[in-house]
């Protein structure tokens, strides 16, 4: 049972991982998988991917519909998602990424950027 709960994390991870940093290089994706696991740790937040991923207004990716497209096991977004549960977080510990030219809620603007990889800034 809770191999098949991590391969389910994994998929859901990827899912939206996909939707929020497709066209991000591969050390962009498994930050924005590791902000997702790092909020899993954080008090803030719901301690459970899926709790995380479908915190109301968290993520674009539920919201729009894209985290319904299921991953294929061998993509490069799978992959990120993998090396992230590995333990791979590019962030430095980030609970916060946005692309500057997309966000729409100045809130974010007040948080400490620690990285920035690609178009996203990842803050905490």
């Amino acid at each position: 049972m809770a191999a098949a709960r991590g391969r389910n994390d994994v998929q859901l991870l990827a899912r939206c991982v996909n939707g929020e940093a497709r066209g991000e290089p591969y050390e962009g994706q498994v930050a924005v998988a590791a902000v997702i696991l790092n909020r899993v740790k954080h008090p803030s937040f719901p301690n459970t991917i899926p709790g995380v991923i479908y915190q109301k207004g968290a993520f674009t990716a539920t919201s729009d519909g894209q985290i319904n497209v299921p991953i294929k096991t061998n993509s490069t977004v799978y992959k990120a998602c993998q090396d992230a549960m590995n333990g791979w977080d590019p962030t430095g510990g980030a609970v916060y990424y946005y692309n500057p030219a997309k966000t729409t809620n100045r809130w974010i603007f007040s948080r400490e950027v620690i990285k920035i990889i690609g178009k996203h800034r990842f803050a905490r």
